[in-house]
């Protein structure tokens, strides 16, 4: 049993100061980042408020577009063509002859990207096939040295963005078809890394990091490095600059940010920085000549409505375009783009710089809250024609507009825990039969200026009659650990989290659980106060252990916070220690 309770917020051990200072950022009942150099929270703020990215994928791939022989390829992604098709490595290498990409235009990609809203963009410097978009002194393979168009694709990319004012990052692939020795392709590009290839790796992410000016993030992808390698890849980088965010397939959790899986979000709370990956079609990322490309209006309304279904969650969303082998982008795509960024030039204050959605889901659409407002994405309008806000009661308003329009006004009214506003009174309100039209009708956002500080009540569970809770992993939200030790390793739970109107001021909490062969620590959190559990490694098939806690009203006045975590301080990747099979909690006598 555990009879007290110790706050790491307020009074931590010389042991557990170091680890703060170096992860003074994250709270203590959440991952924290590996040991060493790495980004401050001022440049994990300044990623985040970006929100919205061009991913490039070009490469010899484009050149084939993703036909061999005058025949389609199409089990697999276009640039992979060299693994699907198949192809020989000579002749795919002869590719590199005829690479002359002259309607590449770096500055022409740039404002496209600024046109499109896009705050960033990541290049493929080297895909899984081996060949490098940038001048490396670890192989002839590369686009100064191998073909006709003898230009540093990566150095031109760079310096048109520092010109422009966006941020820059370059995608690495750790597998590499070409590296003597190195991989061939199998299922899931789950590859190990021999020592050769971890130091062909190494030497030219010193490449990247020293002579393209700041970096903002390195993308890694795929392959299955050892935690040691992945170590060696995030230590390289982050001596070098720093500041770059490093994405989540470094693998073995070494990453600055999660990233998703192609074309996935997530469906559960995430805590930590991360980053949802899209193709413009779930089939392929690089240039594909015979894909069928319609309807850019719907293309243009998904792209939108994904962008903010991630940001909503607190994602970043970094959405692809595939050159052709001329280097000249896809009409259809730049169309599409640009469709973004007109909805973006009048609905953008809405996305930049803004926090997820801090209530309930709502039954009109999406929200995000900003410095001065909270803002409301209407993609279903209620049948009432008023949108409901969930548990801001408390919170001060004043009178919400629609986004572009704030000369028409109407007041927010109290509905019991609630908020609502009937978007009859705003004029231009876009009608049923034109909402989709265009950029000016879709999806539109209601604007609720915040006249002093955001106060949410959360979705309670309530109590049972004698003030008791008999609490199930399935009703906690659960927090995972994304990017383990490759594409294929699943997420770990990391934290259970319930939100619970509890009326008492002391409770008797116990964990049921099943235990593991090796003791181990669990952390019980109430409001934000730690109470650790030493868990007996008893091998039955149920243990329970039993933890005295308090309310702490002050420091979450509307709802009792209860989580279980790893023993704190916790890197990232670390899980629950123990399944969990319930928690009980009785008012103490």
């Amino acid at each position: 049993m555990a009879c007290g309770a110790q706050s790491l917020f307020a009074a931590p051990s010389s042991a557990q100061a170091t680890e703060a200072q170096a992860a003074i950022h994250r709270p203590f009942d959440q991952p924290q980042p590996h040991a060493g150099p790495g980004p401050s929270a001022q440049t994990i703020k300044a990623w985040q408020d970006r929100k919205f990215g061009m991913f490039i994928h070009f490469g010899l791939y484009s050149i084939a577009g993703g036909m061999w022989s005058g025949k389609r390829v199409d089990n697999g992604y276009s640039e992979q063509i060299l693994a699907n098709a198949p192809i020989s490595p000579k002749d795919y290498e002869a590719l590199a002859k005829q690479f002359d990409p002259t309607k590449f235009d770096p500055d022409a990609i740039v404002a496209l990207a600024k046109a499109a809203g896009m705050k960033f963009i990541v290049i493929t410097a080297k895909h899984h096939d081996g060949f490098n978009l940038f001048h490396t002194a670890q192989t002839r393979y590369n686009t100064v040295d191998d073909t006709p168009y003898h230009k540093d694709i990566v150095k031109e990319l760079a310096d048109a963005c520092a010109r422009a004012g966006l941020k820059f990052g370059v995608y690495y692939s750790t597998i590499d078809w070409h590296h003597p020795g190195g991989n061939t392709y199998i299922e899931g590009n789950s590859n190990p890394i021999t020592s050769a290839q971890e130091a062909f790796n190494v030497a030219q992410i010193k490449e990247l990091l020293s002579h393209y000016g700041p970096i903002s993030e390195i993308w890694f992808d795929m392959g299955k490095p050892t935690p040691a390698q992945s170590e060696d890849f995030a230590h390289t980088v982050h001596t070098l600059q720093p500041q770059t965010m490093i994405s989540g397939r470094a693998w073995n959790y070494y990453g600055d940010f999660a990233v998703m899986g192609d074309n996935a979000e997530p469906d559960v709370g995430m805590e930590l920085p991360w980053q949802a990956p899209a193709s413009m079609f779930p089939d392929t990322w690089g240039y594909r000549s015979w894909q069928s490309r319609s309807d850019p209006q719907g293309k243009i309304r998904e792209n939108i409505t994904r962008l903010v279904r991630v940001v909503s969650q607190g994602g970043n969303y970094i959405l692809n375009i595939g050159p052709e082998g001329d280097g000249s982008v896809v009409p259809y795509e730049a169309q599409v783009l640009r469709g973004i960024g007109a909805w973006l030039k009048r609905n953008g204050e809405a996305i930049y710089g803004t926090r997820k959605q801090p209530f309930a889901p709502v039954d009109f659409g999406y929200a995000t809250v900003g410095a001065h407002a909270i803002y409301l994405f209407v993609t279903k309008l209620p049948p009432d024609h008023r949108l409901h806000v969930p548990g801001l009661a408390d919170t001060a308003f004043g009178r919400a507009y629609r986004l572009g329009s704030p000369a028409s006004t109407v007041d927010v009214q109290r509905d019991g825990e609630d908020i609502t506003v009937a978007v009859d009174g705003l004029a231009n309100w876009p009608t049923a039969t034109a909402q989709n039209s265009d950029s000016d009708t879709f999806m539109p956002v209601v604007v609720l200026p915040l006249k002093g500080p955001l106060h949410v009540r959360p979705r309670m569970l309530a109590a049972q009659a004698d003030g008791a809770f008999h609490l199930q992993p399935a009703q906690a939200e659960h927090y995972l650990n994304y990017n383990g030790e490759g594409y294929e390793a699943p997420a770990t739970l990391y934290k259970l989290s319930w939100q619970l109107d509890a009326r008492a001021t002391d409770y008797v909490l116990t964990v049921h659980y099943t235990p593991s062969s090796q003791p181990a620590q669990l952390d019980v959190w109430v409001d934000g106060v730690r109470y650790p559990l030493s868990l007996d490694g008893t091998g039955q098939p149920a243990a329970s252990q039993v933890v005295h806690i308090h309310r702490n009203r002050n420091a979450h006045p509307y709802a009792m916070q209860l989580e279980l975590t790893p023993a704190a301080p916790f890197v990232q990747g670390t899980p629950l220690p123990v399944t969990v099979q319930s928690v009980e909690l009785s008012p103490a006598r």
